[in-house]
């Protein structure tokens, strides 16, 4: 696409958003940035065709937050006719999870048992392939999303390859003033 620089922001939509910025800001240290509309609804079809929802859905509020140097994120609450209200799993069709990296795994796994977050099973580490030096561990927001929290601290067997051959790399906060990420 010409002119394309990056990912500016990630959608998602949640049950209430005060209950979701609130646990984006106090678990993960974001920043609600602003609200950028209330109780919006489009006039005639407008909402089938630019969103491709039911027209008479509502967005009651959705503000963009900010966490860390990462993407934006765009928080819908919505109220809708036709609304699922159970999210989907990573092995549904549009299924999904937000990853944020953190430096130390431990005494952020810790940081989310205090906080009576639902961590899902023990950090995994790669043994093999492109990712080994990458440690994974999965946790639930408190409506059901699922999110995930990454560490590298040495780069990845890919990042460090990557770097040596000139190709580009994945996100590390270590590379974030490289010119080439």
């Amino acid at each position: 696409m010409p002119g394309m620089r990056g990912m500016e922001h990630i959608g998602f939509t949640v049950p209430d958003i005060d209950e979701a910025c609130d646990f984006f800001e106090k678990i993960l240290g974001a920043e609600v940035l602003y609200t950028a509309a209330k109780d919006f609804a489009g006039e005639g079809g407008w909402m089938s065709k630019h969103l491709r929802v039911d027209d008479t859905c509502v967005i009651k509020e959705f503000r963009y937050v900010r966490c860390g140097n990462g993407t934006n994120l765009e928080i819908f609450q919505y109220e809708a006719p036709d609304q699922a209200k159970t999210p989907p799993k990573n092995s549904d069709i549009g299924g999904h999870h937000l990853a944020f990296y953190v430096d130390d795994m431990d005494a952020a796994i810790k940081f989310l048992h205090d906080n009576d977050v639902d961590v899902l099973g023990e950090p995994t580490a790669y043994t093999d392939g492109p990712n080994i030096g990458l440690t994974w561990c999965y946790f639930m927001a408190p409506w059901g999303m699922q999110l995930e929290i990454v560490s590298a601290p040495n780069g990845t067997v890919y990042d460090n390859e990557a770097k040596a051959d000139g190709r580009t790399r994945l996100f590390h906060p270590a590379f974030v003033d490289e010119t080439k990420i």
